[in-house]
């Protein structure tokens, strides 16, 4: 499984009031939070966001509440991975579940730019900053929850295997 796109960076702490500003909670549509995702951060994101590019954070990516609308709108806007320092431990679960690869790596979290053509394996763990010409090891997913991922989430991944 691989990932490949530009990287919208940001720092540290982008909690899910900011992936998903609370204002729009009232909707559990993907489609409808895709259109709000990082706006109260990046005003420009849902115009420039095309569907593969990958999000590049610090650390303590998707703190804050423990709500799913954050990594849902990540995904619907088309995001074909998250790569961190390090992530909030429910985002990361939560993440998993509805099916939107992220991956921690501290040094190509710090070292990839905004702008950056950026190309994962899932597989190995491998990142590559195709723009500087540089490679990262991020920690690959364990099998069972690359099935999860693949099947577009855990629930998708449950259906499959009854």
């Amino acid at each position: 499984m691989q990932a490949q796109g530009t990287v919208f960076k940001y720092g540290d702490n982008v909690d899910t009031d900011v992936i998903i500003p609370a204002r729009y909670l009232n909707s559990s549509d993907p489609a409808e939070l895709a259109t709000h995702c990082m706006e109260d951060i990046d005003r420009e994101f849902v115009h420039k966001f095309q569907k593969g590019d990958i999000i590049v954070a610090n650390k303590n990516f998707g703190c804050g509440s423990s709500r799913e609308h954050a990594p849902l709108a990540i995904k619907a806007a088309g995001a074909s991975c998250v790569i961190a320092e390090t992530f909030a431990r429910i985002f990361y679960r939560n993440s998993i579940n509805i099916g939107l690869p992220i991956i921690e790596c501290p040094e190509a979290a710090k070292a990839i730019g905004n702008g950056d053509k950026v190309k994962v394996d899932f597989d190995s763990g491998k990142i590559y900053d195709l723009t500087k010409g540089t490679e990262y090891q991020g920690q690959p997913f364990p099998p069972f929850m690359q099935k999860i991922i693949s099947a577009g989430g855990l629930v998708n991944y449950i259906n499959e295997e009854s």
